[in-house]
């Protein structure tokens, strides 16, 4: 029989003895938190004295009464009590929280190396250097001195490599349980304590076993479960989301979720996105979790007629099979385990489990909070960075890049990539000065030795995380980052290289299909749902049919349904079983488990349906076959002698009241019938419709020719409205196309030209209602490759960008006009020239143009961080090819020498 007892401990020492008489207790052990237990216990009763004083208490469990098990998160801390000195009973009430409850008494300390901005820098670290830093340091100080951890700063718990790095700044005062629950909703790390024993795993790994596979753990009601009450809520509910990012970025996205009073709207205000995939990104991770009711299921247990005892059969954080909605059996996750022992002595408790649902917005919380926060990556991707060519500048290089990179599924519904990057702040130039930042420039290339670099993202001075998408998914790309001050460039980070995650993930498995025999056919229905009343994910692309003997197993594809609907199952014996289930697939190729299954036969055409040549010509009666006892498409032409059709058998005039088919009825055939004349295919969906009124429809490709120069409207594989222009080879051609996620609810018209002979180049055009580009663009990436102009209502920006991140360009609206880059001239043409040279370590330098003026020019100078700082300059011996600059001092005796940062402009006339 399964039983509970108490066991009292000295603080951090030995076994006191039994608490033999509680009562009532009830512990409460959630996943990744601090599990927690109340008491009550009378003074008088055996074993009140061990709880007079601090102490541990631990909850241990029994199948036979002799051996006992103390379960992780069972050791607790009598700290916290109380009683009514009135009450003759002396029954005493304590709280105690779980072993791990100490780590809130242990902080951070600032530490032996400089703060960044007041905070304590963990860069490119684990999850096991940032909390052993905590442990470690608190017990030098003699804190917790009991206190154990079996992890290390390259390995979890189970002995397993950490499979994400964190760039992250703490402020000293920070405790370690705060730390370790945040890195715990990260899903960086699980943890829980045994004993006084501190356990940390890689997340999902040894807390997320998967019980549902034989020999699976089956809670079943009336066995395992008494009583399975759920608490639902549409409070957070919401279909509709308006995300505002920086520079004005505003997005609003909807889901196809149907809630009872219609549109509900949320709002998500993120510094930091200005992307388009990043927008997106978020969005769905908000919708996917109003999209429904969510619900809570708490199941109450009881261990004397159950098959499956909590800690021996689960625990928390596995998967196992438990009533849900309706009581039907689903897979469940173990969120929490309430174990109580009541004043009768009876054990019970209750488990916390989560759906499906519920878990995947655990899973998208976590990962929008990835991308707001960007401070971990995955580690152990396998991708390493190609040869770097940094270029030495003023800024030091920026310390602890890493790029976290995720997949997400589109407005198209397909899989893209997104990244998120996170470095440390620069806060010193190359010679160890301090300096300020103006901004950071994250560069980004595909992971190939010559590549080209490109400007991805520009950051403000104090933010140190960037997002970009949308990326090819199952390609490498490299990341590097620098510093800019008053415009000079500082020396590049160490690069990053990153390997855009795949879709893996399959759309929910699908409801099972509806069968009925009718007219000597099958036909198989599905709902459009998953199991459960799932909805679709925008990236489902359609549900495969399949069929098989049951009793001569070999199954076979008959076709596929891409929403709600059915086909037809056609060539089947009479009375012969047929079995059919359903998987649904993604546009990623991911496809999902076999659907429940259903078998049924083909049946004759009605009850009492004559036999195959029953029926002869002596049979009918003459005149018995009429017009309307002929179905349509029943006569066809072996029926019809030769020239047995002639003029004088038709009317003048030829009125179609049934139909003219050619093809096959039901699927692939072309129809003339009373509205005019259509197309289908095979699938049975119309295609082409010529209606009598002169209107006409295409559904699918329409060319204006089989090869050579020719026009292309909707062709095949297109996902959005498109044109294409097809040269004579027809392999480069340029589109036209409509995009209606760059800006929802408005037609946006896209127009590309076909790519360079390098393949390098092509050009872009975007025509919308508040917005007009053009650009050359790399016609991998996307990315900027030449000149450009960008034209919305309130600014007209003209420029240059490429792959080598040379940016010039001009910016106007009503306040002003903005020019950043470089002046030049050519040729004998008049032309203001900047510069800016480094100087260090003499009394004085001669300081060349770089090429021979036509005139002596004008010159102004500023010179920065003169050492020492009360020295003057003034130029001497300007030439139409250079001039000397001269210290004020130099004068004097010996020379001084200075260190300076010269920046002149010149006129050349």
């Amino acid at each position: 029989m399964y039983e509970l007892r108490l066991v009292a401990y000295a603080p951090n020492g030995p076994k006191l003895g039994l608490l033999p008489h509680p009562l009532t207790f009830e512990v409460g052990q959630p996943l990744n938190d601090v599990p927690s237990m109340t008491l009550r216990y009378s003074r008088h009763a055996l074993g009140a004295d061990l709880l007079a004083h601090p102490c541990e208490v631990a909850v241990e469990w029994s199948e036979d009464g002799q051996t006992w098990v103390e379960p992780p998160d069972a050791r607790l801390l009598r700290i916290r009590r109380g009683t009514a000195v009135t009450d003759e009973a002396g029954v005493g009430m304590f709280e105690l929280p779980g072993y791990g409850w100490q780590l809130r008494k242990v902080v951070l300390f600032p530490g032996p190396t400089p703060l960044v901005d007041g905070k304590r820098a963990f860069t490119s670290a684990t999850p096991g250097t940032i909390l052993q830093t905590f442990l470690a340091e608190a017990q030098t100080r003699g804190a917790l001195p009991a206190l154990d951890w079996t992890f290390t700063t390259t390995h979890d718990s189970a002995g397993q490599p950490w499979a994400k790095i964190l760039t992250i700044y703490y402020q000293p005062g920070l405790d370690a349980l705060t730390t370790l629950i945040n890195l715990a909703e990260q899903s960086v790390i699980d943890w829980r304590m045994e004993g006084r024993t501190l356990r940390v795993f890689n997340a999902d790994t040894v807390l997320a076993r998967d019980r549902t596979a034989a020999p699976r753990v089956d809670l079943r009601l009336g066995r395992d479960v008494l009583d399975a009450p759920d608490t639902g809520t549409l409070e957070d509910a919401a279909n509709a989301v308006l995300v505002v990012g920086d520079e004005g970025f505003r997005r609003s996205y909807g889901s196809s979720a149907v809630l009872p009073w219609g549109r509900w709207e949320n709002y998500i205000g993120q510094g930091g996105v200005s992307d388009e995939g990043t927008a997106f990104l978020l969005a769905e991770g908000s919708l996917l979790r109003a999209a429904r009711e969510r619900v809570q299921h708490t199941r109450e247990i009881t261990p004397y007629s159950a098959r499956w005892l909590p800690w021996r059969d689960y625990q928390p954080g596995d998967k196992i099979i438990a009533p849900a909605d309706g009581g039907t059996l689903a897979p469940l996750r173990v969120r929490q385990i309430t174990l109580t022992k009541d004043d009768k002595g009876t054990v019970g408790g209750n488990v916390v489990l989560n759906d499906r649902f519920l878990e995947q917005s655990i899973r998208f919380a976590r990962r929008t909070a990835g991308i707001v926060g960007g401070s971990t990556a995955s580690g152990g991707s396998g991708a390493q960075p190609a040869p770097p060519s940094p270029r030495g500048r003023t800024a030091a290089k920026p310390a602890g890049l890493i790029v976290d990179s995720i997949a997400y599924v589109d407005a198209t519904g397909h899989a893209q990539g997104q990244i998120t990057a996170t470095w440390g702040p620069v806060l010193l130039d190359v010679t160890g000065e301090a300096i300020d930042i103006d901004s950071y420039e994250l560069f980004m290339r595909d992971n190939v030795v010559g590549a080209p670099w490109f400007l991805v993202a520009t950051t403000e001075p104090g933010d140190t995380t960037a997002t970009y998408s949308p990326l090819l998914v199952g390609q490498e790309y490299a990341f590097k980052v620098r510093a800019t001050s008053q415009g000079v460039k500082g020396v590049f980070s160490d690069e990053y290289a990153v390997l855009i995650e795949e879709d893996t993930t399959p759309p929910p498995v699908p409801t099972a299909p509806t069968l009925s025999a009718r007219l000597g056919v099958i036909h198989v229905g599905w709902d459009g749902l998953g199991v459960g009343g799932a909805q679709m994910p925008s990236d489902f692309h359609r549900v495969r049919v399949w069929m098989q003997d049951p009793l001569d197993p070999g199954a076979a594809e008959v076709g596929y349904l891409q929403a709600a609907g059915s086909i037809v199952v056609t060539g089947q014996p009479y009375g012969a079983l047929r079995e059919f289930w359903l998987t649904s697939v993604d546009h990623a190729g991911n496809e999902s488990a076999p659907s429940a299954s259903a078998v049924i036969a083909a049946v004759q055409l009605v009850e009492g349906d004559a036999a195959d040549e029953s029926i002869t010509t002596g049979a009918i009666a003459a005149n018995a076959v009429t017009a309307d006892k002929i179905q349509a498409g029943a006569i066809e032409a072996g029926h019809i002698a030769a020239s047995a059709v002639t003029a004088d058998k038709l009317a003048a005039v030829l009125a179609l009241v049934t139909r003219i088919v050619a093809g096959n009825p039901l699927a692939a055939r072309v129809e003339l019938n009373a509205a005019g004349l259509a197309a289908y295919d095979a699938g049975g969906v119309q295609t082409v419709d010529v209606s009598s009124s002169g209107a006409v429809s295409i559904v699918g490709q329409l060319a204006t020719g089989l090869t050579g120069n020719r026009l292309v409207i909707n062709p095949t594989g297109a996902t959005q409205p498109e044109i294409r222009f097809l040269p004579g080879t027809g392999t480069n051609p340029a589109r036209m196309y409509v995009d209606g996620s760059l800006y929802p609810g408005e037609a946006t018209i896209v127009t590309v030209s076909g790519v360079s002979g390098s393949g390098t180049a092509q050009a872009r055009v975007v025509h919308a209602a508040t917005d007009y580009r053009i650009a050359i663009v790399n016609p991998t990436s996307g990315l900027a490759g030449g000149g450009y102009l960008f034209a919305k209502p309130a600014e007209l920006e003209v420029g240059y960008n490429d792959a080598s991140a040379n940016l010039q360009r001009f910016k106007f609206n009503a306040a002003s006009t903005e020019f950043a880059g470089k002046w030049s001239f050519s040729g004998s043409e008049a032309g203001l020239l900047m510069r800016s040279v480094s100087l260090s370590g003499g009394a004085s330098y001669s300081v060349f143009w770089t090429f021979t003026m036509v005139t002596i020019p004008r010159v102004v100078f500023t010179a920065d961080n003169p050492i020492p700082d009360r020295l003057s300059f003034h130029m001497r011996n300007p030439t139409t090819g250079q001039f000397t600059l001269r210290s004020s001092e130099s004068s004097l005796g010996t020379p001084t020498q200075f260190t300076v940062q010269l920046n002149f402009w010149a006129w050349r006339m």
